[in-house]
């Protein structure tokens, strides 16, 4: 994440579900990126990130999980719109944003998206031959060949038909994270000699570093329940390795909890 040309955003999860998210966040992103590409290399990349995204969910239940999560959300910021004070900055948009994905997480026809596609003998072939390296070549694979070459765009309407199980579970993680990353306003903080130690005094989700990207400086997050470890270290370039900075480094830090 980079919330602007001067900062870039280190982030590291501090529970096992938020690894989950951030990992299929990342996934959505690529997909979305690789699928502006309508080339047979750029709908094979599609595929594979969309591949990955099937295998990483397995057999989570996350309709149910994130209708759960979501719903409360709304439930709290509804009821703090309400108080005399009002609610937090563009907390109306928010609760429209909130209730469209938990909208489109009810209108799912399967809790298990994932399965639904993993039952697809086509894809199920592909996903299998994936693990091996060059492993869906022609000769490999002479349906997945022909699939690419059929002509007027009719594999990139596949793909739109396959992600469209999982649209809401992208809409709805997006819409999670940025609760997530937004509940929490960057404080300023200093490593001396490029390390920083904190004791944090609640069971957070998530670290967020936000380093000025002129520093060439990067982070190295080390993390568990009684305390947080930052060491700046040196970006040289790749051939040669990385050192600790040993200097003072300003950054940003937030510490991230959905209540």
């Amino acid at each position: 994440m980079e919330p602007s040309a001067e900062w870039v955003a280190y982030e590291h999860p501090l529970s096992e579900r938020i690894r989950f998210l951030l990992r299929l966040e990342f996934l959505f992103a690529q997909y979305e990126h690789e699928r502006r590409d309508h080339s047979g290399w750029g709908v094979r990349a599609g595929l594979r990130t969309l591949l990955e995204m099937l295998s990483l969910m397995g057999r989570a239940d996350l309709k149910v999980d994130l209708t759960k999560d979501l719903s409360e959300q709304h439930a709290v910021l509804a009821r703090l719109s309400k108080r005399p004070e009002g609610g937090q900055p563009h907390g109306a948009e928010m609760l429209k944003e909130l209730s469209a994905a938990v909208h489109g997480l009810q209108r799912m026809s399967s809790s298990h998206p994932a399965m639904v596609l993993r039952e697809n003998e086509f894809l199920f072939g592909i996903l299998n031959r994936s693990a091996i390296p060059g492993g869906t070549c022609s000769f490999d694979l002479p349906a997945y060949h022909c699939w690419l070459s059929r002509p007027g765009n009719q594999s990139l309407r596949d793909l739109d038909t396959w992600f469209s199980y999982l649209r809401p579970i992208d809409q709805a993680i997006r819409v999670y994270l940025r609760l997530l990353r937004e509940g929490a306003a960057p404080v300023e903080r200093t490593a001396e000699g490029g390390v920083y130690l904190h004791v944090p005094q609640a069971s957070y989700q998530l670290v967020r570093v936000l380093v000025p990207a002129a520093l060439g400086l990067f982070p190295e997050i080390s993390a568990g329940k009684h305390r947080v470890s930052i060491r700046f270290m040196q970006f040289g370039d790749v051939d040669s390795r990385n050192v600790q900075a040993s200097v003072n480094v300003p950054f940003r830090l937030q510490f991230c909890l959905l209540s």
